[in-house]
């Protein structure tokens, strides 16, 4: 089938935060190639329609970052045929299905426990330092992946914010991708029509209420100060990217050589 490359964020009915991560600029002045590298939220409330672009796209691999709780609540992905499905569940930030349980119903003092005062931020920043210093496996096993033979690629979690939006970033450090552009991309999915939706249990006025929503702001909006612990936690922990990438995630020169041939213009 020939790959579709969409000249613009394409109008997807089920799927959220999707977007082509070709184009951004390399710090030695190559670009990530378009077709190559996509991003999204979970595809299981994809409609046919969706899945008809889906398929358009050659992908090879789908990496669902997603864990059981997730995928319980969302379901699984839609079916594409001929296209690989990789599940390497990462840490949640919100950690786990009670979390959810608890946005779900509404329960304001539950909430307002573990997430008022700045506590939903800090809950996000010690969440992606751990995924920096915990998952290496993981990352590696991506990297790796996309080096081997699995692009195009898509890779998403629940909301493709913060695991996928993760992944994506140390995809594209290997890559050697200027920083700024790294961020700017990964802030993109805070826009209201990329946000991940909650399907929430109750009908009480508390479970829609200005204040619920103000306290899980943190937890759906992707800060520029996220995206900085992580890469702060790169440099603490190895003391620069070229070592994580080679002692943490076991990336040779070799294999980086290869996925930068793979994925760059």
């Amino acid at each position: 089938m020939t790959q579709q490359i969409p000249s613009t964020e394409p109008e997807l009915a089920g799927v959220r935060n999707f977007r082509d991560v070709g184009g951004l600029p390399t710090v030695d002045g190559r670009r990530v190639r378009h077709g190559v590298l996509y991003r999204s939220g979970h595809l299981a409330h994809a409609t046919a329609q969706d899945a008809v672009f889906l398929s358009s796209l050659g992908l090879h691999t789908i990496f669902d970052f997603r864990n059981a709780a997730d995928q319980k609540l969302e379901g699984p992905d839609v079916d594409l045929p001929g296209v690989r499905n990789v599940n390497l569940p990462l840490s949640d930030p919100a950690e786990g299905a009670e979390f959810w349980k608890m946005v779900r119903d509404g329960d304001l003092d539950q909430l307002r426990s573990i997430l008022a005062d700045g506590k939903g931020a800090d809950r996000m920043i010690t969440s992606y330092r751990l995924i920096i210093k915990e998952r290496t496996a993981e990352h590696a096993r991506v990297l790796s992946a996309l080096a081997e033979d699995s692009v195009p690629a898509l890779m998403h979690c629940a909301a493709g914010k913060d695991r996928a939006g993760l992944s994506v970033a140390v995809t594209l450090l290997a890559l050697g991708v200027e920083r700024d552009a790294i961020v700017d991309d990964y802030l993109k999915s805070s826009a209201k029509h990329r946000r991940y939706r909650v399907h929430r249990s109750s009908s009480s006025a508390s479970a829609y209420s200005p204040e619920v929503m103000e306290l899980l702001d943190p937890l759906f909006d992707a800060r520029a100060e996220y995206l900085s612990a992580a890469f702060e936690t790169v440099e603490e922990t190895w003391g620069g990217v070229d070592t994580y990438l080679e002692q943490g995630l076991g990336l040779t020169p070799e294999a980086r050589e290869r996925l930068r041939e793979r994925m760059l213009d």
